[in-house]
């Protein structure tokens, strides 16, 4: 019975992951300027690779045919998900960073500038 809780529960995340992929998608696709697609690209990435590696690991657990393979399996993907998590989000703001000191990239939404009263770069 915990088997097939554990599988409804990834397949659960994974379908979420989707979720977040599309909404990602979009927001590549429909935001204005370079720094709000990429909010909505990290956003895809962790909700869009994150949560569904954290379902294939609930599955993989879930999974008896694989034998002692799953707990691998489950392990490897909570440990890559958990290492995206946090190098997403650096790499995207290293990103936006050299964007923004670069000046190339267009900031005329931005109302208040706190990088450029405080030295920024």
């Amino acid at each position: 019975m915990l088997d097939l809780a554990l599988v409804v529960a990834g397949l659960a995340l994974i379908a979420v992951g989707v979720f977040f992929d599309f909404v990602g998608a979009i927001g590549l696709l429909r935001l204005p300027n370079f720094f709000t697609r990429l909010h909505a690209a990290t956003a895809g990435a962790i909700g869009g690779a994150v949560v569904p590696m954290i379902g294939a690991s609930l599955v993989a657990l879930g999974a008896d045919y694989l034998g002692p393979a799953r707990f691998f399996l489950a392990g490897a993907a909570f440990a890559s998900s958990l290492l995206l998590m946090i190098l997403a989000q650096a790499g995207s703001h290293a990103i936006a960073r050299a964007a923004y000191l670069s000046r190339e990239a267009p900031r005329e939404p931005i109302l208040h500038d706190a990088l450029e009263e405080g030295g920024g770069g």
